[in-house]
């Protein structure tokens, strides 16, 4: 094998001045020098002799052991060195719906030394394209339907080579795998080099790059999933979050292979198909948002749940109704959390049997979690102020002046106002930036405005969120400035609606847009986005 080594993450992470504080308080946490995260997930299974257990599973029939998994992780991961040439430290795009083939990928790319660039299927080519370039991929690996939009990403790039699978074509990935040898040795890597690259939304409309090694990947299971979830063997896991949401990397993923157990990775994720995998397969737990619990709750009495033990919800703050109404309707407590991709998953929430309705949680052991007020200063219980954060990961942002934003004095400050009570418990109060939180997705709402400028009728826009009580979510609501003559329609409404969406991830559109005949600004110009979030919360969704 090549002893090449592509250096670029390395080279671009933040200066050690820059750099959060690491705490290693637990002794799980002590992780050596040298390692590769991708043994623990897979390989320690088949050498300790539970090989034959299932790992992962899927609608259609799909239903591997861990002999089977371990089987074509190994191929990948040759086809990746000795056919499309990867080195340590290469990036690797992947696009996919959740899939066992993505898991497999993503967890091959990480075997062969290289790092996972994953990806929303949703994404479209612009949104892939500032990806592509941010990491400086090297290669992409696409599920074969999503190719249109990489395609047209990568319309003036001829130095990306795409890899396709789920095909039958002579040069899919799926026929390098069968001409490929099925061992493959682990590449050492340090436990602080880095394994994957994680796009956040973004709050100025450029998504942040977070970087993360293979020791955090390890991290968050001996912290959040061994203290909080406390998966067993026999568990089987299944939700809606995408692999490329680090919520979802870890709860579909990370989770349940770290401890021996099985996932049920689902295409369609919407609540009753969630639904019908709980009673179809058995799950134990399920990982979604609050939303598809109360949409869930309606629908309870055409499935059997009784087979689920642990409910986790993270993405957005889970109302107290949701989680009073799904207890009530299952005698099951909802697992709220609060993590952030900079830090790769939840830092803050309880075993499910310490929850409080209303209450994100305690902080996750191997954390520690604090109310700051603006000048770092620690706040007393009930007092509101900033949330501050240190544990065994922390963010590192690719090449990115933002660092210094997030991280200050050594705390991590994920932008969310908390206040905290006498007994630990954390309470959410508000975002403390413009990201707009919908239906378990993160939304940068000037990402929507850059959208929403390119359409040749629109002069100004401003985007906000929007609450909808009746869902305990938001919606993102755009205020919109014409151009001179135009006629403000119903039609004008859904023209522009549908541009945002031919543009970027049609889950991003604004669900509301009104048009004004000018937007609240501040002597110097900028736009005050503050009174128009005032006025959308004194509306009523319709």
């Amino acid at each position: 094998m090549s002893a090449a080594r592509d250096r670029f993450a390395e080279e671009h992470l933040p200066s050690p001045q820059e750099m959060p504080c690491f705490r290693f308080d637990l002794p799980e946490l002590r992780y050596p020098a040298r390692m590769n995260a991708v043994t623990a997930f897979v390989d320690r299974h088949v050498d300790e002799g539970r090989g034959s257990r299932r790992a992962i599973a899927a609608p259609g029939g799909t239903n591997w052991s861990y002999d089977d998994l371990h089987r074509i992780v190994n191929a990948i991961a040759n086809v990746l060195v000795r056919e499309l040439g990867v080195v340590p430290g290469t990036r690797v795009l992947l696009r996919a719906p959740n899939s066992p083939m993505l898991a497999a990928c993503w967890l091959a790319v990480i075997k062969a030394g290289a790092i996972a660039v994953n990806t929303m299927p949703l994404y479209r080519a612009s949104e892939l394209r500032y990806i592509i370039e941010k990491a400086r991929a090297g290669l992409a690996l696409c599920d074969v339907r999503l190719r249109g939009e990489l395609d047209e990403a990568l319309r003036e790039r001829t130095d990306i080579r795409v890899v396709d699978f789920a095909s039958d074509a002579a040069d899919s990935l799926e026929s390098m795998i069968d001409r490929a040898d099925g061992s493959f040795g682990a590449i050492a890597c340090a436990a602080e080099d880095v394994a994957l690259i994680a796009f956040t939304s973004g709050t100025t409309g450029f998504p942040k790059a977070t970087m993360h090694y293979h020791r955090d990947l390890l991290a968050i299971c001996d912290t959040y999933a061994k203290h909080v979830l406390q998966p067993r063997a026999s568990d089987l896991f299944t939700g809606s979050p995408p692999l490329a949401f680090t919520f979802g990397l870890g709860g579909l993923l990370l989770f349940p292979l770290y401890a021996g157990a099985a996932t049920v990775l689902i295409e369609k994720t919407q609540p009753e198909e969630l639904l019908r995998t709980i009673d179809a397969y058995g799950v134990t737990t399920v990982f979604t948002a609050p939303l598809a619990y109360r949409a869930m709750s309606t629908m309870l009495e055409r499935y059997d749940v009784h087979s689920l033990h642990t409910c986790v919800s993270a993405g957005e703050t889970l109302p107290k109704p949701v989680f009073d109404e799904w207890l009530a309707r299952t005698n099951l407590r909802i697992q709220d959390g609060i993590g952030s991709t900079e830090m790769l998953h939840v830092f803050i929430g309880s075993p499910r049997g310490e929850t409080r309705s209303g209450s994100t949680g305690r902080v996750v052991p191997g954390y520690v979690a604090q109310i700051h007020d603006d000048e770092g200063n620690a706040l007393p219980p009930g007092a509101v102020g900033r949330l501050a954060v240190q544990g065994p990961t922390g963010c590192k942002y690719l090449e990115d002046e933002r660092q210094g934003d997030y991280v200050q004095r050594g705390w991590n400050y994920p932008g969310d106002a908390y206040r905290v009570d006498d007994e630990g418990y954390f309470y959410y109060v508000a975002r403390t930036d413009d990201l707009i939180v919908s239906a378990g997705y993160n939304i940068s709402g000037p990402e929507v405005e850059q959208a929403l400028l390119g359409h040749e009728h629109v002069r100004e826009a401003a985007v906000v969120g929007k609450p909808d009580p009746a869902h305990g979510t938001n919606i993102v609501k755009a205020y919109v400035v014409m151009t001179a003559g135009e006629h403000c329609t119903a039609e004008k409404i859904e023209e522009l609606r549908e541009h945002v969406k031919a543009v970027i991830a049609p889950y991003k559109a604004p669900r509301e847009i009104e048009f004004v005949a000018e937007l609240p600004r501040t002597l110097t110009g900028k736009v005050q986005r503050f009174r128009l979030r005032e006025r959308a919360q004194g509306e009523s969704v319709t």
